[in-house]
């Protein structure tokens, strides 16, 4: 009997990497000319949250560039956050939340078994929570997956875990 080999497709966010980014963009805020007497804050809210408060949205968008930047050089994906709309805060300064997308939803889990089904490999694809597991005889097949997925234009970072 053949071996079955497997791997699992997830969409995970490295929180460590996260933090890291926000001091990296915290500190650069602090030594800008251009923010110098500003408002301007980046903290890290809830487990999966940050909020970004600012004088006014010119300002606000350039501290989600800075935010944005510092995540590029720390690895993360720009497709994890997810903007919330921009609110008038206290003291005449804006506020803005941004969610950071973790797991795969089942919505987009299809998407990716659908995916899978389509390319004819003799592959199984199931959804395991917010996860997706592939499993295939042929490790081969299971590398033509991960190809096809890396193909697919998401809109949500995965990262392929579990290889056996």
């Amino acid at each position: 009997m053949a071996k079955e080999h497997s791997f699992d497709i997830v969409s995970e966010v490295n929180m460590q990497e996260v933090d890291n980014a926000i001091l990296q963009a915290v500190k650069e805020i602090k030594t800008r000319y251009d923010f110098k007497a500003s408002k301007s804050s980046i903290e890290r809210t809830g487990d999966h949250q940050i909020t970004i408060v600012s004088d006014d949205e010119y300002k606000l968008e350039s501290v989600i560039d800075i935010l944005q930047m510092k995540f590029i050089k720390r690895g993360l994906s720009q497709k994890v956050m997810d903007f919330g709309k921009i609110e008038k805060a206290s003291g005449g300064t804006v506020r803005q939340v941004i969610s950071l997308v973790a797991g795969i939803s089942t919505e987009r889990a299809k998407k990716i078994t659908i995916a899978i089904r389509d390319s004819k490999l003799k592959v199984k694809a199931q959804i395991q929570n917010d996860q997706v597991r592939v499993t295939a005889k042929s490790i081969d097949d299971l590398q033509a997956i991960i190809q096809l997925i890396k193909q697919l234009d998401l809109d949500f970072p995965v990262q392929y875990v579990n290889m056996r």
